[in-house]
């Protein structure tokens, strides 16, 4: 618990970087207006794309013998940045799939 705590302590400014940018997230993506939504999907997959190379990054100077902080940061990058890229790619085919002409059906 005395290593937790002093984790905490050591890092206290960047986790309350981290807080306050969760925070101010919520706030901007809970105004965003429907129109922009597309195109605030498209930098959250550019961003998202960041943070799979980042998390190749730990992953690839993580110490593989054992579990070590780099290690697990590292997976839940790569896991929660691809769904989030796949899940962004698949919603945009399903919106641009609105705008295509349908064919006209045969009718007997």
């Amino acid at each position: 618990m005395e290593q937790l705590l002093s984790l905490f302590f050591d890092y206290k400014e960047a986790i309350f970087i981290i807080a306050l940018s969760v925070f101010l997230g919520i706030e901007v993506i809970s105004n965003v207006p429907a129109v922009l939504h597309t195109p605030l999907m498209s930098g959250a997959n550019a961003i998202s794309g960041v943070i799979i190379i980042g998390g190749i990054i730990l992953v690839g100077h993580a110490d593989l013998s054992r579990f070590s902080v780099e290690l697990i940061l590292g997976v839940l990058a790569l896991f929660f940045g691809t769904l989030n890229v796949v899940g962004g790619f698949a919603v945009t085919d399903r919106m641009l799939e609105m705008f295509k002409k349908k064919k006209p059906t045969k009718t007997n």
